[in-house]
């Protein structure tokens, strides 16, 4: 056995399966890869099996420095995300206004129900300045919404009056997330 695989596997060895914290000191790479797209790659090539990438996907874990690891009951071993894990990719709405609860459907089947604790947020991440919308999906990680389902949430949105200024979002399960300001000052 070479070095390098005696350094993987102790690695693999230290990993805290109790408290989900990674080994102390040297690295285990499954060789997967998560695209900006959403998409799994092993060794360079898209996983075409989506029940793979499904159990891959409920193995997944984030660490407090940022990190993604898989863990299962026999090893654990970190991936790389190009941005994050998941895609929403479709969009259902139930009820009108402050009672309506708006869910999404990520690229690896889970139902997210958009609320406190599985918040809507905006970043100014992308090159063009346009703002990224992201929801919480579990444990630290999080779905990217697809433009098709942004548009389709911007048409569910609302206009609210605060103090600070006027805001647009949607009402998701008795709480509001802003998209995005409307203006700096309420008229």
């Amino acid at each position: 056995m070479t070095s390098r695989k005696r350094q993987e596997r102790q690695s693999v060895a230290r990993f805290n399966f109790s408290t989900g914290s990674q080994p102390d000191s040297g690295h285990h790479s499954f060789h997967i890869r998560i695209d900006r797209h959403g998409i799994w790659h092993y060794r360079g090539s898209p996983i075409n099996r989506q029940e793979l990438v499904c159990l891959f996907a409920s193995l997944l874990t984030r660490q407090a420095d940022g990190s993604y690891w898989l863990v299962t009951p026999g090893e654990a071993g970190w991936i790389d995300v190009e941005d994050v894990p998941f895609i929403a990719v479709e969009m259902f709405v139930a009820g009108h206004g402050r009672k309506q609860c708006v869910s999404l459907r990520t690229n690896v089947d889970e139902i997210i129900t958009v609320d406190r604790l599985h918040p809507l947020r905006m970043t100014a991440g992308s090159a063009s300045g346009e703002a990224v919308p992201y929801v919480t999906v579990r444990n630290g990680l999080e779905a990217r919404l697809s433009r098709a389902v942004f548009y389709e949430l911007v048409a569910v949105g609302v206009e609210e009056k605060r103090e600070a200024g006027s805001l647009f979002g949607i009402w998701s399960s008795e709480a509001f997330f802003p998209l995005g300001r409307l203006d700096s000052t309420i008229s």
